[in-house]
């Protein structure tokens, strides 16, 4: 496949940004943590191209919730990114939250044919938590945005 020039493309999509709206979705829940996901997102964008009036922020209490925002925020946005925060506790209710939310988000994006970039963190400490929000192993708020960013590119080409 060849670029409007006739240059041979990479074999992945490029996170371009110009002329796209973007959504995040950020559960409050863990507001530590997910407030430093949402900065890395909105820079990576902003890197990417995307002025700050064509992203939209949605805060939605928790984990949970993020699948259903999100298919509501692909209706009028190119692409959307999912970002939230658990830590594992004492009881079962971290493996049933991860487990939905995750399968949400990938339904949402089957549903709404529109990429969901996933960062959701799931943690077992506050530590761990950290090192992903911009600590140690980088911002996967940041990383979510740019995957949403390159699959839209990934249509593009395939279109």
């Amino acid at each position: 496949m060849n670029d409007s020039r006739g240059a041979p493309l990479p074999d992945s999509g490029l996170p371009r940004g110009e002329g796209r709206r973007i959504a995040i979705v950020v559960a409050r829940f863990n507001d530590l943590i997910t407030e430093r996901l949402e900065r890395g997102a909105r820079d990576a964008l902003a890197r990417s191209g995307i002025g700050a009036d064509s992203i939209t922020v949605v805060k939605v209490p928790g984990a949970f919730e993020l699948p259903l925002a999100c298919r509501w925020a692909a209706a009028d946005h190119d692409a959307v990114v999912a970002l939230g925060c658990v830590i594992r506790g004492a009881t079962d209710h971290y493996d049933y939250v991860c487990s939905q939310a995750s399968r949400g988000c990938m339904d949402a994006m089957v549903a709404t044919d529109k990429p969901v970039g996933f960062g959701l963190l799931t943690c077992e400490t506050l530590e761990q938590a950290l090192d992903r929000a911009g600590g140690k192993v980088g911002n996967k708020g940041a990383d979510a945005a740019l995957a949403a960013l390159e699959m839209l590119d990934v249509r593009d080409r395939l279109s």
